[in-house]
């Protein structure tokens, strides 16, 4: 479940600066939404994984507390993120 370092950088280079930009907001989003999207396959397979959820819920909420940071520091690239990403509000 977790991101290897390959993919990582993938998502630094299309939304940081470049390889090893993990730290800007866009970058943080791009990879808790991968994470996410892991996770929430894992839990179709196995629905009794209570722990895994409670992961879900915490990466979720730590990537919309970052989407309302960017939106009201830079709403642009909030939108972007939201088209690329595919991510509802």
């Amino acid at each position: 479940m977790t991101l290897e370092n390959n993919k990582i950088e993938e998502l630094s280079n299309e939304f940081g600066k470049d390889s090893n930009d993990t730290g800007s907001t866009a970058t943080q989003i791009a990879i808790f939404t991968e994470r996410i999207n892991n996770i929430t396959s894992h839990l179709k397979l196995n629905k009794k994984d209570h722990s895994g959820r409670r992961g879900l819920v915490i990466l979720v909420s730590k990537r919309r507390g970052l989407l309302n940071y960017l939106r009201k520091n830079n709403l642009d690239s909030y939108k972007n993120i939201i088209a690329k990403l595919n991510i509802r509000k």
